[in-house]
């Protein structure tokens, strides 16, 4: 069993959303996806969707989005992301998969899952630049992250291997120069989680991505779009 990873499917099989104003590469991004997930993903296989998976305003218009995984090969996790306004509780989404007859589909929301004998832990993050939300939203945010990992080591102990995934980057270049460390950084090395992954930069915003080793945390940027619109192994 392999795990892989990739953020901010964006679809919207059921509105027209273009994302080509990020650049023509998203372009017929959705074939680009599935012709790469089909030559890499077994059936035993897990996929770890960190946020951004559809426009949908409501859950009850996802069904083509969620169509569109559940057909893919491979067990699938799925994050909040910014743009998942059709985001609802747990029991509502999992009753809609299920009277769907949507399978190998779930959330990682206050929860955690141990695959391959790594506990994969996460939250939807912030936004580490908005001032004038910063304090409250990444406190609630790390609270959210910090029931993840409690969650992951009531159930499976603190000996395993821990992955965190968010949707925002929990880290920018400006702490880095400054080295400044905010919450949640401050909670992945309080609980020795050395790798973390996250989406939301598409385009330009690329740049601004921080990845490699920062103090013992190594970081990776997962947008669909970076990705070339592959799946990355972790």
């Amino acid at each position: 069993m392999a795990i892989y990873a990739i953020a901010d499917l964006h679809l919207s099989f059921e509105q027209n959303k273009p994302m080509n104003i990020f650049g023509d590469n998203w372009d017929h991004h959705t074939e680009k996806i599935k012709e790469n997930w089909i030559n890499k993903v077994k059936e035993d296989d897990c996929v770890i969707l960190p946020g951004d998976f559809s426009w949908a305003t409501y859950l009850e218009n996802t069904k083509c989005d969620f169509s569109y995984i559940n057909e893919l090969p491979g067990r699938k996790i799925l994050l909040k992301g910014n743009h998942d306004y059709w985001w609802t509780t747990l029991t509502s989404m999992r009753n809609f998969l299920e009277s769907n007859n949507f399978k190998n589909i779930e959330f990682l929301y206050n929860n955690s899952y141990c695959i391959e004998n790594k506990i994969i832990v996460g939250t939807r993050g912030w936004n580490i630049l908005d001032n004038e939300n910063e304090s409250k939203m990444i406190k609630r945010e790390n609270a959210r992250l910090e029931l993840s990992i409690k969650n992951g080591i009531e159930k499976y102990g603190k000996d395993k291997e821990m992955i965190a995934f968010f949707h925002y980057p929990p880290i920018t270049s400006n702490s880095v120069y400054k080295k400044e460390k905010n919450d949640f950084i401050e909670t992945l090395e309080r609980y020795n989680i050395k790798k973390c992954y996250y989406g939301h930069l598409h385009g330009k915003s690329h740049k601004d991505a921080v990845e490699g080793e920062i103090d013992g945390i190594k970081y990776k940027l997962i947008s669909a779009d970076y990705l070339n619109f592959d799946l990355v192994e972790i």
